[in-house]
């Protein structure tokens, strides 16, 4: 049983994505090539935002757009708790504050009214700038960004939307990554459109700050690669990760409705199991990761490791406990929900070519603990 499927979706679209490679490799401009221009487009009108740009990464995405922002030491920037480390990190290498919220109990999203008694506590404070948030789709599940961008209106913060997860979702009708200033994805191989490398794009509808992410990616560049303004990086989407991009993005919207019906099968088989994930009525997921909560966890994936089933722990450790930044003032205690769940969650094998009689296969494997 695979875990992601990769394998699965390319036997069935490799005669396509290996078409697309030989045309790059016949016209051969390997960097900025016109299918990176032309996924920029396609992405831009999927996501319905005015551009898009093509990078090297998700994690790239998150420090350019920071960049954009102009971020400086003593700046602080508000963040979930519970994630990957790259929003954290990328906050880190600019030598800004990242500021930890604790996470709501079901969504497993940055909790909008700690959040907004944190940024009062700053303020207060008065010992770090407040400047943005940086909120994380987690799962496959889009945050709740009315209430985000209020807050961020209110106290005059930029809002940077982490969909490294949830491209493909919607929010209120909405896709994910048209959610607030600007927004990143990633394109790593396991997420629902993932290239066979690294690869990402950032969204925003701001025509100033998508001009001044074109130049921080080319070294900082102003009219010619020889003329720098400003301190950049590489961060350049390879043309070829492009080309497969473009093959997959066909796929995209089928396999959201096949990810959503592989969820609502694990949803029926296993909710007197386990904890299934809550979703919002007002939110579609990718469905990057099926998530689920139990007690018994390590006892559970034993179980299912004995019988040949993939699992994977998404996060076994809060951002404030990581040894990283044993220095940064949290301790153990303060954030007792991403504390909590980091105790109990596990995630099950997620691909829109998950077959019913996989999932019945783990529902009779989790029924051996009871």
């Amino acid at each position: 049983m695979k875990f992601v499927g990769i394998e699965i979706q390319q036997n069935r679209i490799r005669d396509s994505i290996e078409e697309h490679i030989k045309r790059v490799l016949k016209h051969g401009r390997y960097i900025n090539g016109p299918e990176v221009k032309e996924l920029e487009e396609q992405l831009s009108s999927y996501v319905n935002v005015q551009y898009a740009l093509g990078v090297s990464s998700g994690t790239d995405a998150l420090l350019m757009s920071l960049m954009a922002f102009d971020i400086d030491p003593g700046d602080g920037i508000f963040t979930t708790s519970f994630s990957f480390i790259a929003s954290v990190e990328m906050v880190h290498l600019l030598k800004a504050t990242p500021i930890l919220i604790d996470i709501d109990p079901h969504t497993f999203n940055i909790d909008t009214q700690k959040l907004e008694q944190t940024i009062k506590r700053t303020i207060k404070e008065n010992k770090i700038r407040p400047r943005g948030i940086i909120s994380v789709d987690l799962f496959g599940q889009t945050a709740d960004y009315d209430e985000i961008n209020r807050i961020a209106k209110k106290y005059h913060l930029f809002v940077i939307e982490d969909a490294a997860q949830s491209f493909g979702a919607s929010y209120k009708g909405e896709k994910a990554c048209s959610l607030a200033d600007v927004a990143t994805t990633s394109f790593y191989p396991t997420k629902p459109l993932g290239c066979y490398g690294d690869g990402g794009m950032i969204f925003t509808n701001n025509k100033a700050l998508y001009k001044k992410l074109i130049s921080i990616r080319e070294h900082g560049q102003g009219k010619d690669q020889y003329d720098n303004v400003r301190i950049g990086i590489n961060g350049r989407l390879d043309t070829i990760q492009a080309s497969i991009l473009l093959t997959k993005l066909k796929l995209l919207d089928e396999e959201m409705n096949m990810r959503q019906r592989v969820a609502e099968r694990y949803n029926k088989l296993l909710k007197d199991l386990v904890e299934v994930p809550y979703v919002r009525d007002c939110n579609r997921p990718a469905w990057a990761l099926y998530s689920v909560m139990h007690p018994k966890r390590d006892e559970i994936i034993n179980i299912l490791k004995s019988k040949g089933i993939p699992t994977m722990i998404y996060y076994p450790k809060p951002l404030h406990l990581q040894r990283v930044f044993q220095n940064s003032g949290y301790r153990e205690g303060d954030f007792s929900v991403s504390e909590e769940i980091a105790k109990r969650i596990f995630s099950l094998p997620m691909h829109p070519y998950l077959q019913e009689k996989e999932q019945e296969e783990i529902c009779r494997s989790l029924n051996d603990l009871n």
